[in-house]
């Protein structure tokens, strides 16, 4: 059984750059490693957010649906939840917000997961409509995307923080999906302000990079002509 200290890492955000979209794992295997997570579908479909080992889509509709064991993903992350309390905070914008956490933390040179469940207001989030092949890139592919806002809700914020030395294995910094309390509202979120919250904190000393390499695509692509860092950044942001 995978330790708690370990994040479990399917395919990179490099991968998808250049449009290696297909879908390489299942949401059964990933579900292996990880009772907690976040990901996307094949064709970028949809945003993930697991909780509790149940994992949610929010798809481009901003339906919240249940996958199945049989949904592929490209790309996720997954851990099994231990968090230890960290803090209680209040009236933080995103950026004081993960300015606060790297202070609390003094983690930043490993990977780390933040869980906050709380009140939050101006919530923005986003999740990308599915593509079919030929897949197209990543910026390409992320412009077919619907924006949803909240201007109060309740719900659970989980974060992954990458530091700088993985950029492009993930994105560096924050990571953040969100899944409302009744469970109808969620996605990337792209802007938020946290009301209240408690913040809960789970350290990883082991990173377990899973790669697809029964994919033909990914095995022969050449990232080097690709412009990865600027390409994950502006589609993540």
């Amino acid at each position: 059984m995978t330790k708690l200290t370990t994040l479990y890492q399917h395919g990179t955000l490099a991968l998808l750059v250049p449009g290696l979209l297909a879908g390489t794992l299942t949401m059964g295997d990933l579900l292996q490693h990880g009772d907690t997570g976040i990901g996307t579908g094949e064709g970028l479909d949809g945003e993930l957010i697991i909780l509790d080992g149940t994992p949610y889509q929010v798809d481009s509709d901003g339906n919240v649906n249940v996958v199945s064991d049989a949904f592929n993903m490209p790309f996720a992350n997954s851990h099994f939840a231990n968090y230890s309390p960290l803090a209680e905070l209040e009236n933080l914008s995103q950026a004081d917000l993960e300015e606060q956490l790297i202070s609390l933390t003094q983690a930043s040179n490993t990977f780390f997961s933040i869980k906050i469940t709380g009140s939050f207001s101006a919530v923005k989030t986003r999740a990308v409509k599915k593509s079919t092949p030929p897949f197209q890139t990543l910026a390409q592919t992320a412009k077919n995307q619907s924006i949803f806002t909240r201007d109060q809700v309740e719900g659970t914020l989980i974060s992954y923080y990458s530091p700088t030395l993985f950029d492009g294995a993930a994105v560096a910094g924050f990571h953040n999906h969100f899944l409302s309390a009744d469970k109808t509202f969620g996605g990337h979120l792209l802007d938020f302000h946290l009301d209240k919250g408690h913040v809960a904190y789970q350290l990883f000393d082991t990173l377990e990079q899973h790669l697809p390499v029964d994919n033909r695509d990914y095995m022969d692509h050449d990232f080097s002509l690709d412009n990865i860092q600027d390409d994950i950044h502006e589609a993540e942001g």
